[in-house]
């Protein structure tokens, strides 16, 4: 991606992406794509869509989720939010709305169009964070029964990937319930990241 035209082509595809419209009839608040990439990433953040703060911001994970998960990554603001580290790519982009139980589920409509060319450009990831059941769905194999037991299984999806509860506060009943994931994943986690970030 070091050329003149392929760095053009990147441009192009991220602004083709912040310009979509296509869901823009089943999105109560409309389009506002929120996403953060470039081609020298490290770490993809694989997440499930912006919530009604970052709908406002456009910051993703600009809330208390994305304060759990700089924590459970052992990393500050300034390297998250720095793209030629930090790749953040929801399985939505836009803001889905509000339902009886919390935030809709991504509109499929989205992955669909974008994910795949998205991903293809990203090609010095070294490690993904697959946050919450949507994006386990499209990213790996073998799921287990349900979100926990993947999680619990984090070690057999190999080095580069690991499947993580959404951070939102809404889990705090899951993170106390499941002790093992702060005692056993998150050092694990963070020594990852550590690698993922400084290790050529």
């Amino acid at each position: 991606m070091n050329s003149p035209n392929a760095t053009a082509e990147f441009a192009a595809l991220v602004s083709r992406v912040e310009s979509c419209r296509l869901c823009a009839a089943d999105l109560p608040l409309g389009p506002r794509p929120v996403l953060q990439v470039h081609p020298a990433a490290r770490i993809l953040i694989a997440g499930q869509a912006p919530g009604s703060k970052v709908h406002k911001t456009g910051v993703p994970f600009d809330d208390a989720s994305g304060e759990r998960l700089r924590d459970w990554m052992g990393i500050d603001r300034s390297t998250f939010y720095n793209a030629k580290k930090v790749a953040i790519l929801p399985m939505g982009f836009c803001y889905p709305g509000r339902g009886n139980s919390g935030d809709l589920p991504p509109l499929k409509r989205c992955a669909e169009t974008w994910r795949t060319v998205v991903l293809d450009s990203l090609e010095r990831i070294q490690l993904t964070l697959v946050i919450g059941q949507y994006a386990m769905q499209w990213h790996l194999v073998n799921l287990r029964t349900n979100l926990t037991e993947t999680v619990r299984a984090w070690r057999e999806y190999g080095d580069g990937i690991f499947p993580l509860p959404h951070p939102s506060p809404r889990n705090n009943i899951w993170l106390k319930k499941n002790a093992w994931f702060e005692d056993d994943v998150l050092p694990h986690l963070r020594d990852c990241v550590q690698q993922a970030l400084y290790c050529r």
